[in-house]
Parts: C-alpha cells; structure tokens; sequence
C-alpha cells in the first residue's frame, strides 16, 4: 500500500537525495529525456532547503520513495520565471509553483498524480496564494524519440483545473540522453485559480 505524506522543514531536506535519484530515473523517459547528474540534481534542489514555503509530497511504499512532488512559493523561482511572466499582470507572490512530480511506473495508476496536486495546491492555499502553476516541457509531435502511442497528460491537467498560458514560457538547458552536449528546451507554463474549484 502506498502512502502519501508532506513533507516540510528537516524532513523534506532529509528526502532530498532520494527525489534527486528519481528525477534522474522518470525524467529519462519521453518527454523529458534528461541525461541525469546527481551532483547537479543536488544543486538544483538546493532551493527547497532555503525555500520557508517548500513542500514536498512524498510517495512511499513502506520507508522506500516511490514517488515525489515538490513545490516552493513562485518568487523563490523569480530569477528563472520573472521573465516570463513579467507581461501576464500576475504578481509572483500570489504564485505557487508546481515543480517535479516523479513516479515509477509499478506506483502509477493508483491516482498519485492526482493526490500529488490536492496536497500541492493545500499546502498553497495554506500560504495564501490565489494561483498555482507548473510547466510542462514542449517537445515536437515528429521528435524520433517520441514513443509510438505517446498519449499527452493535458487532459489529466484540463481536469484539474489548469490551462496553459499562451506564450509564457521558460528556457532551460539540460543534456538530452541522444545529445552529447546541453541543448536549449522550451517549458510551457499552465495555471489554475485556485479559488475555483477543478472540474
């Protein structure tokens, strides 16, 4: 039986290795095709340690994480998302950012990913923000990696209450697992009020 719990404070920082390892292994597989480093992973979630707001929920089957999703008020993000956000006349604090939801395939199916949000966006509403968001990696339909009968998470997210934001989007650089070297990718952010209830 998986149990999902939120972490906060000396627990969350006490996980972090272990959300580290799992992003390495999910975020291989499409869309994202991410050649992982652990020394990098720990640098970038460096941020959830200094973060007071962060959140992790944890998927846990007995001690083991199976699966995690993270979170940290909008603005601790500012200098990767104040760009693209600066033209949508929505202040960063009334933000929180949705990051990574990582699971392995044996815990998916088990409505995770729906619980990933509902303790995400009540952890939210806990500090007063009035929208959530994510963002979601941007990758072409005709991409020679795209697995045959690949089917999109947008009608999971459309459900939930989130659509996308038209131009809004973040530039990262990762390494992709066929790429010797960092390329450029587009993330496209989605946003939901959290004020209204999801379909």
């Amino acid at each position: 039986m998986i149990e999902t719990r939120t972490l906060t404070g000396a627990a969350l920082d006490a996980a972090l290795d272990d959300v580290a390892r799992l992003r390495i292994a999910v975020f291989r597989d499409w869309p994202y095709l991410y050649e992982g480093d652990l020394g990098y992973e720990r640098r970038y979630l460096e941020s959830y340690r200094t973060s007071a707001g962060a959140v992790l929920v944890g998927a846990f089957d007995g001690p083991r994480l199976v699966g995690a999703a993270t979170g940290t008020p909008m603005e601790d993000h500012a200098e990767d998302f104040a760009a693209p956000f600066a033209a949508t006349g929505l202040a960063l604090p009334e933000i929180f950012y949705c990051a990574e939801s990582v699971l392995l395939p044996e815990a998916r199916g088990q409505g995770i990913g729906h619980r990933f949000f509902d303790l995400r966006e009540a952890h939210a509403r806990a500090l007063g923000r009035r929208h959530s968001a994510f963002c979601a990696v941007m990758r072409p339909a005709d991409h020679p990696l795209r697995p045959a009968g690949y089917a999109p998470l947008d009608p999971f997210w459309r459900k939930r209450g989130y659509t996308p934001l038209d131009g809004v989007v973040a530039r990262f650089r990762w390494r992709d697992v066929d790429q010797p070297e960092q390329t450029d990718h587009a993330l496209q952010f989605w946003l939901r009020d959290l004020g209204k209830d999801a379909a």
